[in-house]
């Protein structure tokens, strides 16, 4: 085995164990806040020595001296805590969190080829062998914990996958192979053959086609349960530091998705937790006088609906502040006057860039850039996001995304000579464009669905495509949450499965448009950006609204 090989193996055997150490101070995270409310759980105690135990092990074989070495202290700390020298009261707590987090930077920085302890691993370790000498209680004092350092160092590439499911996705190749084969020599012979046989030997490969492709989807399908279980952390830090109370609830744990829709929900989960304790959950003497549990409570829930995932997290505290929110609003020139301001539009401002109710700048909020960023990240994986709250009952904040980002059923239209896809979950029907509305040549308008006036745009004008309009137009009738607007195009191609591509750099910051594909002719359709089209679609009935009513003998389905 030459040098270059080693390399290799060396950089593989380091994936490995990286892998591994994030999963194994994960859990030593999660049941450090189980101990805290659990301080006589004996089980619960082995099992965070077992883990820094085999942290310890780990490191030592691929040569992470410093890792070794803290990982080394912290279990001679936790074997204290299991011989009941020392009692896991919240101060050890506080200090043993505070290990998780520098060993997490310690293996990030011995990932990156740093071999030597750095200051901070140095002084850490010290404090922890002090912390076992003297108490932890007077050590924890010094040192008080960074409020939420719960979030993981970056987004993992690993998966793990049951052995039946590879060798099942082995066997469909061998088939496909087979079938590949078979039909190769069918073209071969096409003149001695019918095209009905040829038809079915195609089917047969598209089948076979098929069943690997859902069994890779299954295999890249996780439970959102660890997800959920990293925002414990979170809650403990920051109720700690703001001198509250609460509790985490967990539902839905088992629910499955993608791994790359359960990567990019991280920082929203995160963002929407900060929030319900910053701005929803009361302090005990306040929740007192209200009448409610001193100890707020704040829930993570997941579930399917149809082809979607449904991610809440709802809190029972004080709800949004509708008039503080819109005089916030009025005051950076987001609406004209606080005092016009309606409830949905509120919800609206909710997700406004630059917007926060916070008196002060803290670690925590008042930047205005918290749903901000949830907002933006969601729309990001095709998903939406909506809120409902209720003054002194509290806040449901919720987000739709797909289950899979690789695979769309998509709804096909056409503008001119062009194809575009929408999301077939955000359509809800289509109709004719009435004559009158063909005939005024608008870039948009006003439609009458039912009695219900529904704002639209031309999909061509929008997109800045020319050519002459086509001779009878259709409206896809699009959803977003609780906003509803046409979108008037050429022709209604029907609905398919679609393979989702990535934009180029070039085309990434075109509004309204959130990826692309192959179409079977060979030509790229773009994938649209339907919560986009629709806040274009509304903003210029918002003002209106209300005041304007459906114009006579318009569309009606």
């Amino acid at each position: 085995m030459d040098e270059h090989e080693i390399q290799i193996d060396r950089e593989a055997l380091i994936r490995v164990f990286a892998a591994e150490a994030a999963e194994n101070l994960g859990a030593m995270e999660q049941g450090l806040v189980a101990l805290e409310s659990r301080p006589d759980d004996a089980e619960l105690v082995h099992e965070l020595f077992r883990a820094a135990h085999t942290l310890k092990g780990s490191a030592s074989l691929v040569g992470f001296d410093a890792v070794r070495d803290l990982a080394h202290e912290l279990e001679a700390l936790l074997e204290q805590v299991r011989r009941k020298a020392l009692q896991p009261g919240p101060a050890l707590v506080t200090l043993l969190l505070g290990s998780v987090d520098v060993l997490r930077a310690a293996v990030a920085e011995a990932s990156a080829g740093r071999t030597e302890a750095t200051p901070a691993v140095e002084a850490w370790r010290a404090r922890i062998r002090r912390a076992a000498e003297r108490g932890a209680a007077a050590e924890a004092a010094s040192a008080p914990a960074a409020v939420g350092t719960a979030a993981p160092a970056g987004p993992r590439r690993t998966l793990r996958v049951d052995v039946w499911k590879l060798d099942r996705m082995l066997d469909l190749a061998g088939e496909i192979a087979i079938a590949r084969g078979r039909f190769a020599d069918m073209l071969e012979r096409r003149q001695s053959l019918t095209v009905d046989q040829i038809l079915e030997a195609h089917r047969e490969a598209d089948r076979l086609h098929l069943d690997l492709q859902d069994l890779v989807m299954k295999a890249r399908m996780v439970a959102v349960g660890p997800a959920f279980q990293q925002q414990l952390r979170t809650v403990r830090d920051i109720a700690a530091a703001q001198g509250k109370q609460a509790r985490l609830v967990l539902e839905g744990e088992d629910v499955e998705v993608d791994t790359a829709v359960v990567e990019h929900i991280r920082d929203p989960l995160t963002h929407m937790v900060r929030n319900a304790l910053d701005h929803g959950i009361e302090r005990p003497e306040v929740r007192r006088e209200r009448g409610k549990d001193p100890v707020g409570c704040v829930t993570l829930r997941a579930f399917h609906e149809g082809s979607s995932l449904v991610v809440e997290v709802e809190d029972d505290g004080a709800g949004f502040d509708g008039q503080r929110i819109a005089a916030r609003a009025a005051a950076l020139g987001l609406v004209a006057d606080a005092a016009q301001v309606g409830e949905e539009e509120v919800r609206r401002l909710v997700f406004a860039p630059g917007l926060s109710t916070s008196e002060t700048v803290t670690e925590i909020s008042g930047r205005g850039v918290g749903m901000d960023v949830v907002r933006r990240n969601v729309e990001a994986l095709r998903g939406s996001v909506s809120v409902e709250s209720h003054p002194g009952r509290g806040t449901r904040i919720s987000i739709r995304l797909p289950l899979t980002l690789s695979i769309v059923q998509g709804f096909h239209v056409a503008v001119g000579d062009d194809t575009y896809i929408l999301p077939l979950d955000a359509v809800v029907e289509c109709l004719d464009l009435p004559p009158q509305e063909r005939a005024a040549g608008e870039a948009d308008g006003v439609l009458n669905l039912r009695g219900r006036p529904v704002p639209f745009l031309r999909l061509g004008r929008r997109l800045g495509l020319g050519g002459a309009r086509a001779a009878r137009e259709s409206v896809v009738v699009v959803r977003d949450g609780p906003s509803v607007a046409g979108l008037a195009v050429d022709a209604l191609l029907g609905e398919s499965q679609t393979v989702v591509k990535p934009l180029s750099r070039l085309f990434r910051s075109v509004p309204g448009v959130s990826g692309s594909a192959v179409l079977g002719s060979g030509r790229v359709a773009l994938i649209l950006d339907v919560p986009a089209l629709l806040r274009e679609a509304l903003q210029p009935s918002r003002n209106a609204a209300g005041q304007a009513s459906p114009p006579a003998g318009g569309a009606s389905a």
